[in-house]
């Protein structure tokens, strides 16, 4: 924590930047925010942690009613002004119980593997592909394209389609870079009305941070222009998926250099990868199916894993648990130039700090253990047969979130990085959403049997 000289110089500068309150936000296992406000003459007390919050009211903070309260600690070093309101600062916090940081709150448990790769001199680089939609919200509920005229079979990179939106694209692009977080890119994305944003990778707590604050903010300028922007892996079942790709490298914290990075001439492989690097990534296969469940971690995203359901083409999601140079149909990618891997299982759902942690967590065993991931894939794997992939020794990532939750179960590295609590809390929550998806009787069954039988 900082002393109360520096809480006192960090409340007198948000003062003068017109700021009257702050939220510092904590994430429920779900990976959505929760807080209290308080205003700015309050700063003191909550960096203290004055708020308190009852565990029991919140998904997967595994308290019983009896039990103390929680409270929450602002890091005051990640502060967001928010873009649309300067009287609100946005602080990201952790819980503590009884003085010490609560081992199931999932931004203290990405800080305790940060805690141990530190131990080996490395810090984790992270960046997060943002893809997300902006829809239409009907009276009957239903999401639906804004435009009409919108009906583009194969919409990437369409130009008429981001121009249509632009209005709300501005806000978004002209508050990522009044942060500081370097938007490098943006473009429609394959899906009619589907947009993807891509800032500067940071180290993987600042990122993590980010992106929970960039749905929030997304859904806020949305709503201003009376749309629905949504990071739901799947919205539409003939229309691509909702991805969320995490861009991870390991660096030297005494450095700062990459230790991923190389020549590709200097790589037997040619992808421009370390030693260190495909290490990292036999670790992410090893553990691939039990990660599944923190990168995929609802009923939907198994409907963006597939290779192409009711799509008329390739849906390209990773539906194999293998890894390959600049193919978009294994769930590990280099890219070109290397210094980095790409895991293409996360969507819009996640839950980012639980994610890193288990990725990390995963990548550092490889590297511990010396893991070698074998060469890389660069056929179509989606175009290959059985037994050629079992040649290869690639089998499928989880396709339903019951079967990558009992892979989370059943990995011992799982219970190992999280603690028995926090994993046992993911798993209650997750077995809930798929009993209670499958005891409803969804639109699809009527207008089939009911006609039927």
């Amino acid at each position: 924590m900082k002393s109360a000289k520096e809480v006192s110089a960090i409340q007198q500068k948000l003062q003068d930047q017109g700021v009257k309150y702050c939220i510092g936000a904590y994430v429920d296992i779900h990976g959505i925010p929760k807080a209290k406000v308080v205003p700015i003459d309050h700063l003191p007390q909550m960096a203290a942690g004055s708020e308190r919050y009852t565990g029991y009211a919140l998904d997967g903070l595994g308290q019983a009613p009896s039990d103390d309260e929680l409270n929450s600690v602002p890091d005051l070093d990640h502060i967001i002004q928010l873009p649309w309101e300067p009287k609100v600062a946005w602080m990201p916090a952790d819980n503590h119980f009884q003085g010490k940081p609560y081992a199931l709150n999932t931004r203290v448990a990405l800080k305790n593997v940060l805690a141990q790769a530190a131990e080996m001199g490395f810090g984790m680089n992270l960046g997060i592909e943002c893809e997300i939609y902006l829809l239409k919200q009907n009276a009957d509920g239903s999401l639906s394209v804004p435009n009409p005229d919108d009906k583009l079979e194969k919409a990437c990179y369409d130009v008429r389609g981001f121009m249509d939106n632009f209005a709300w694209l501005d806000k978004m692009a002209t508050a990522i870079n009044g942060l500081g977080w370097d938007l490098y890119s943006f473009d429609h994305e394959d899906a009619n009305s589907q947009f993807e944003f891509d800032f500067n990778y940071s180290d993987a707590l600042t990122m993590c941070d980010r992106l929970i604050f960039f749905r929030y903010m997304a859904k806020h300028y949305a709503k201003e222009d009376g749309l629905v922007a949504t990071m739901m892996p799947k919205p539409f079942a003939d229309k691509t998926g909702t991805g969320a790709h995490f861009n991870m490298s390991l660096y030297d914290l005494t450095t700062g250099k990459n230790l991923f990075a190389c020549d590709p001439k200097d790589d037997p492989r040619g992808l421009g990868l370390t030693t260190l690097g495909y290490q990292f990534i036999a670790g992410i296969l090893k553990h691939g199916p039990a990660l599944c469940a923190a990168f995929a971690p609802t009923v939907n995203s198994y409907k963006r894993l597939v290779r192409r359901g009711a799509m008329s083409y390739f849906s390209w999601a990773p539906v194999f648990n293998s890894y390959g140079s600049n193919n978009r149909t294994n769930s590990v990618r280099v890219p070109m130039g290397g210094g980095r891997c790409e895991s293409r299982n996360a969507d819009g759902a996640v839950n980012p700090y639980l994610a890193a942690t288990l990725a990390l967590a995963a990548g550092l065993e490889g590297i511990r253990e010396g893991l070698d991931p074998g060469k890389p894939n660069e056929d179509n794997l989606y175009d290959m047969n059985e037994e050629q992939r079992q040649a290869r020794g690639i089998g499928f990532l989880p396709q339903t979130l019951i079967e990558a939750v009992a892979a989370f179960a059943a990995d011992p590295l799982v219970e190992k990085t999280l603690g028995k609590e926090l994993r046992d809390e993911f798993i209650k929550y997750k077995t809930e959403e798929w009993e209670t998806y499958h005891l409803t009787v969804s639109q699809w069954e009527i207008e089939r049997y009911s006609y039927m039988f």
